[in-house]
Formats: C-alpha cells, structure tokens, sequence
C-alpha cells in the first residue's frame, strides 16, 4: 500500500509543473492553514493582498522550469514564492498544491485562491495553477506563469483557461 502511494505520489509530482525542489509539505491529502470567514480580519486581507503584491512583482518575468525567482519564474514557483511572503509553506508542485487547502465552488473565489487547470490535450490531470487576483461576482481575474509568456495576468473567462479549468482551493 505505501509503495501504491508513493508511486502515486511521485507520478503526480512528475505530471505537474515538474520541478525538482522540495519543500516543506503536510503529509494529509488535504490541509488547511488559517481559516477566513466571509468577513475575514484585516490580518488576514492584509496578508492576502502582500501575496498577491509579491507574486504581480513577477509580471513579465520569463517561464523557467522549476524557477522560482526573477530569472525565471514556473507556474507553481509563483504561487510557493508569493505565499512564501507571509511565511506560509506550501508544496512545491502544482499537483501536490492541487490536494492542499479547502476545495470551493468557482462561484465564491476570492482573491488568495488557488485555480488549477488542465491544459494538455485530452487529459484532466491538472498541471497548471494560478493565483486569484480580483473576484467578483461572474468576473475572476489571476496571475500565472505560462511557458510562452512568462507571469501574466489572465481572466478565467477568456476561452482558452474556461475549458482548461479543473477546480479551485482555499489556502487562507
């Protein structure tokens, strides 16, 4: 059984946006670090909004493989590094970040959430993951790196990230 798990574990971390670092990761399936309630504190609005400022600090930056600086920024470098800021560890991969936090409905993100898309032809398995900058009602708004733009800013109702989408987690 463990061996199933770790194997599972190790094709899962391979699929994503594949990167060789490690970092500190909760051994449950699903985690959750703070809680914020719909009328959150300012604490929790203020740490939200630092990361989101630190990952936007990154706009233009150029895709890398596994990097996670100004030289060259992946997709799920982006999210570790900017929640890194309020010293909150996460998994490194998009497909262990993928199972952290609380799971919610695309019609009550907020910003800080994790979207998680799908973008390889004909596959469901999620290797991609953006951080919700702007939320409301019918209108979703997130930063990601992209291998042929680098850390940009997209809308989850642009054609492309509408059909690729697969879900969307609470960290905060």
């Amino acid at each position: 059984m463990r061996k199933t798990v770790f194997l599972l574990c190790l094709l899962l971390s391979l699929s994503a946006c594949k990167s060789s670092k490690k970092t500190a990761a909760s051994s449950k399936k699903t985690t959750r670090t703070t809680a914020v309630a719909k009328n959150a504190s300012p604490a929790s609005n203020a740490s939200i909004e630092n990361i989101i400022k630190t990952a936007e600090k990154y706009n233009g930056v150029r895709y890398k493989y596994g990097g996670s600086s100004k030289k060259g920024m992946d997709c799920s470098g982006l999210i570790t590094t900017a929640y890194n800021s309020e010293n909150i560890l996460l998994p490194r991969t998009t497909g262990a970040l993928a199972t952290t936090g609380n799971w919610v409905d695309v019609k009550e993100v907020q910003k800080g959430d994790l979207l998680f898309f799908a973008t390889q032809k004909n596959s469901r398995n999620i290797n991609h993951v953006g951080l919700v900058t702007e939320a409301r009602s019918g209108y979703v708004e997130f930063i990601h790196s992209t291998t042929s733009s680098g850390v940009i800013t997209s809308r989850l109702s642009e054609k492309y990230w509408y059909f690729a989408f697969v879900q969307a987690r609470r960290i905060l």
